[in-house]
């Protein structure tokens, strides 16, 4: 189970600590922008074909702790320590690997307790050795190999509990000294031997945590002869911890509930017929999966035969359900909840759809955000300085004013005790955590606790309008004839043939109303996506291009009549897309859009919001004002190349205003890397489009952005009242205790209580 024997527990509680927290090595706000999207024609396109370095990346969730991993010249170790829960722990971590020539890079995801170190090669013994110096074992192996959940038993802090209550009331009926020191010491062994360890291993390392804190400050109160108070003070801080962890395990378990929702096993068909229940992990994709009616669907798939009803909430946020027929996606999570299918598998259980959204969110629990890198180099400056301000107290009233000595570091231990941080540094990452459960429970991705946070900010957001605004499956409502010596046929066959080529929105409807039609398609030869404009190719030997006014006019076939045609058109908010030769166009093809039900009311919740809405198309200026004032869109651009989208935000981020951009298309790339936070549509299913946007959501509902936006906005308001909290508790009893009314039992009242009071406050959001 340690480090010599290479095996892992999946989880346990190991020791409590002061706090808990889901920090990792901080990353830079854009690196995420890796965004490349499959494009085709017309230059307003969309596709989920991304490409990304994170792609095929198991998710940790599933995928065993891989252990040690090439990377370059160096070495890239997990390890799971299960004493490693809090900022404390990471912060003794970090100062004792941080200056070891064999260590380059330090990652800590402390809700799932795993410590990442980029190191050299040779250096993992020395490493682990480090570890061990500090308390802990690191396990390195396969996470299927876990040990059972090991808790420390609970009778020693009922012992101490027992024998604090009879020091405290020995001593009020007078018993003599050593009975009372007996009972105290009793109950401070009993409670405070691993305080005092980890307090040890702290002050060894020069650093003041709240266990090396509490360690001097108890020592400090026996050898004050304050027996009672030392016993009841350790007893408190013990119990204090185990409320704490108990209340974190729920931050935790937001988290992991969501592994939860996949069944682990499924009936699989055999080779020889039989349908038998197996194991979901290992079902392998191609294997044909039967679902019940009620069941929850194991792995993603495409239904082959059979139709249902499935409740898609567990992915999308949405509980209502959702017709399924043949050919048709499931995902892993999600319940049947009429009907009998069978679907073929086309994810393994570590890389589903669901396996993915926890991957991002435990992912996402790493990114510190903005206020909580503050907290934390807050908490680095103000311990010390508390703690010289405790020091100052022992002995500077009693060395320069007469003070005397016994009141002064009675006074100074005190201090000790109020000086710990940990609400202070607990109040961020727990309020967090929660918001982006929150935020996944309905099916919000959000991937990194900066854009939680920033959210709330946004002052622009800016859309694309096909398959965003719109449903993005337009129909072909005219066809024209544009030249006297060609049938109208041969037009159609060569368009469609181009258009089948290509799985743009526009392309397909055309493809889609040839084929209702009959009509043929043709080979085509050496096609191209030309971007931002169409497509073309060689049919029959002879050169054609399928694409929009830009191409045409561009390529020299435009008139004045049909100028004024594609203008009644296009004021009808309808894309034309024109079949062309080498000298002429030969047919005109108008296209219709239809906006979603929810586009409306989203444009409408932002607006409340105070946020302003941009759409920037590909589509012709008159098609973009007449989509965008059907919805209620602020400003809308409409022939919009990549450049151009790109250009329009930054106008918009212009005076410091943070900008938000929603889309998907290698057209959007740009403009998503340059906005302040980028929104995927419709990511489900999706495997790159969960990992490169800042924000996805997890179906095509707008409305969901708006929802974002408040849960940010209420995310912020409880980091504010924590610190708020924190801090002035801290001022309180500092105060109090400089007056001389503060004592050790209203000290521990006051850190415990600060700590607890934040943790509840963070985990409202799970209400939200």
């Amino acid at each position: 189970m340690t480090y010599e024997d290479k095996t892992m527990r999946q989880d346990a509680c190991g020791e409590t600590a002061c706090c808990g927290a889901a920090e990792r090595h901080e990353h830079g706000a854009h690196d995420h922008h890796g965004h490349d999207h499959s494009h085709d024609s017309h230059g307003h396109g969309h596709d989920h074909g991304h490409d990304d370095k994170c792609v095929g990346a198991a998710p940790a969730a599933f995928e065993a702790l891989a252990g040690t991993v090439a990377v370059g010249a160096s070495v890239r170790t997990q390890m799971r320590i299960l004493q490693m829960d809090c900022p404390t722990e990471e912060a003794l971590i970090r100062k004792k690997l941080g200056g070891m020539p064999e260590v380059a890079e330090l990652e800590f995801n402390l809700m799932q307790r795993v410590l990442t170190v980029v190191h050299q090669p040779d250096g993992l013994d020395a490493i682990v050795k480090a570890l061990g110096t500090l308390g802990f074992k690191p396990e390195l192996g396969d996470a299927s190999q876990a040990a059972p959940e090991v808790r420390k038993p609970w009778w020693p802090l009922a012992v101490a509990v027992v024998a604090a209550v009879g020091s405290e009331a020995a001593s009020w009926a007078g018993a003599p000294v050593w009975a009372v020191a007996a009972l105290a010491l009793a109950a401070v062994a009993c409670s405070g031997l691993g305080t005092y360890k980890k307090g040890w291993i702290a002050v060894r390392n020069r650093n003041l945590n709240i266990n090396a804190l509490m360690s001097i400050a108890v020592t400090g109160a026996l050898l004050l002869g304050q027996w009672p108070e030392a016993a009841m003070v350790m007893v408190l801080f013990t119990i204090a911890e185990l409320i704490e962890a108990k209340s974190l395990d729920r931050a935790r378990n937001a988290i992991q509930g969501l592994m939860r929702l996949a069944p682990e096993k499924a009936t699989v068909k055999q080779a020889d017929g039989a349908w038998i229940e197996v194991e979901a992990s290992t079902i392998a994709p191609g294997a044909l999966v039967r679902v019940k009616p009620g069941e929850r669907i194991g792995l993603d798939g495409e239904i082959v035969s059979g139709r249902s009803t499935v409740n898609q909430a567990p992915i999308t946020g949405e509980s209502l359900p959702v017709d399924k027929a043949e050919g048709d996606a499931v995902f892993a999570g999600t319940i049947n909840e009429a009907g009998s299918f069978e679907y073929r598998v086309t994810a393994a259980a570590n890389n589903t759809t669901l396996a993915r959204i926890i991957h991002a969110v435990e992912e996402a629990q790493g990114a510190k955000a903005p206020t909580q890198r503050f907290v934390d180099r807050f908490a680095r400056v103000y311990t010390p300085i508390v703690f010289m301000l405790a020091v100052g107290v022992a002995v500077i009233p009693p060395l320069f004013f007469a003070g005397a000595w016994f009141d002064w570091i009675y006074k100074a231990l005190v201090l000790l005790v109020i000086a710990c941080p940990c609400a202070l540094v607990i109040s961020t990452p727990v309020t967090i955590v929660s918001g982006l459960a929150a935020a996944a429970r309905h099916g919000i991705l959000v991937k990194g606790g900066t854009y939680l946070e920033q959210g709330r900010k946004l002052a622009w957001l800016a859309l694309d309008k096909t398959g965003t605004i719109t449903h993005g499956k337009p129909v072909q409502t005219e066809f024209e004839l544009r030249a006297a010596d060609i049938d109208s046929a041969t037009v159609r066959s060569i368009a469609a043939s181009l258009a089948g080529r290509s799985d743009h929105p526009v392309s397909s409807a055309i493809a889609r109303a040839a084929a209702a039609q009959g009509v043929a398609r043709l080979e085509v030869d050496a096609f191209e996506a030309i971007a931002g404009r169409g497509v073309a190719g060689v049919v029959k030997g002879r050169r054609y291009a399928l694409g929009n006014h830009r191409l045409v006019e561009e390529s020299g076939r435009c008139s004045t009549e049909l100028e004024t045609r594609l203008d009644a058109l296009e004021r009808e908010g309808k894309t034309v897309v024109m079949l062309i030769d080498q000298t002429r166009v030969l047919g005109l093809f108008a296209v219709a859009d239809t906006v979603k039900d929810s586009s409306k009311d989203a444009i409408a919740g932002l607006h409340a919001l105070g946020v302003r809405t941009a759409m920037l198309t590909g589509d012709n200026p008159h098609t973009a004002a007449a989509i965008a004032a059907q919805v209620g869109i602020d400003r809308a651009e409409g022939n919009q190349l990549p450049e151009d989208k790109l250009a329009v935000v930054k106008t918009l981020s212009n005076g410091g205003s943070m900008v938000g951009m929603v889309g998907d298309g290698i057209n959007d790339a740009p403009a998503l890397a340059q906005a302040d936070i980028g929104f995927a549509m419709g990511a489900m299913g999706t495997d790159t489009a969960i990992e490169t946007a800042d924000v996805a959501l997890m179906d095509d509902d707008l409305r969901k952005i708006p929802t974002f936006i408040r849960l940010s906005r209420a995310t912020h308001g409880i980091l504010v009242q924590n610190i708020t909290l924190a801090l002035g508790i801290k001022a309180v009893f500092l105060a109090l205790t400089i007056a001389g009314l503060g004592t050790m039992w209203m000290a521990v009242f006051a850190d415990v209580g600060a700590s607890l009071l934040v943790v509840a406050n963070g985990l409202r959001l799970l209400r939200k």
